[in-house]
């Protein structure tokens, strides 16, 4: 899948009048994803997606642990445009959604094992 493919389909799911919001959002979600995994899993998550979204995922500070609360609170906030966190969690599961599709099934059960289960509804 391309970049542009892929910014496509979150523009479908999340219902995005814009392509702009939609990569805005794909943005902001990446970073803060990247940001609450350890290890090397935002590198190994990154290999697994079109070039232009690997950096956004990518991270190498220590993970941070956050419950999902704030992590839609994080993804309002990076992705401006006015979003409030009810509006960051639709537009975070429209992204893991797009990015659940993208990935192997091993890098799925990667993720969900350093995810909480609150987080379940964005890996669906």
């Amino acid at each position: 899948m391309t970049f542009d493919e892929f910014i496509k389909q979150v523009q479908e799911r999340g219902g995005f009048e814009t392509r702009e919001h939609a990569e805005q959002a794909t943005r902001a979600t990446l970073a803060v994803l990247g940001e609450r995994l350890a290890g090397g899993e935002p590198s190994d998550l990154a290999a697994q997606l079109p070039g232009e979204l690997a950096e956004l995922a990518r991270y190498d500070g220590p993970a941070e642990s956050f419950d999902t609360a704030e992590f839609y609170r994080r993804v309002a906030d990076r992705e401006q445009m006015g979003c409030t966190p009810g509006q960051a969690r639709e537009h975070a599961m429209a992204v893991m959604s797009t990015v659940v599709d993208q990935v192997s099934e091993g890098e799925r059960n990667d993720l969900a094992s350093q995810l909480p289960a609150d987080y379940g509804e964005l890996l669906r």
